[in-house]
C-alpha cells in the first residue's frame, strides 16, 4: 500500500498555489481553550469553521 493509500483524506492537489492555506474538505479546524460557565473549568474546545478561501472559489448558485 502506497503512502497516498493510507492518508486519512486526500492529498493536496500537486499543481502550485498562488496563495496556499491549510484546510481539510473545506473546513478549518480552530482549537481553543475556554472557561466552562457550568464548571468554572479551563476547557479545549474545537470548532470546524467554513474555508472562506475555498467557500471564494466557489460557483454561486443562482437559488430558486
Amino acid at each position: 500500500m502506497s503512502s497516498k493509500e493510507s492518508l486519512p483524506y486526500p492529498p493536496p492537489p500537486t499543481e502550485d498555489q498562488d496563495h496556499p492555506h491549510a484546510c481539510l474538505s473545506g473546513y478549518v479546524y480552530l482549537g481553543y481553550t475556554a472557561l466552562d460557565e457550568e464548571t468554572g473549568e479551563e476547557v479545549e474546545r474545537l470548532e470546524a469553521l467554513p474555508c472562506r478561501r475555498c467557500e471564494d472559489s466557489r460557483p454561486y448558485s443562482a437559488g430558486p
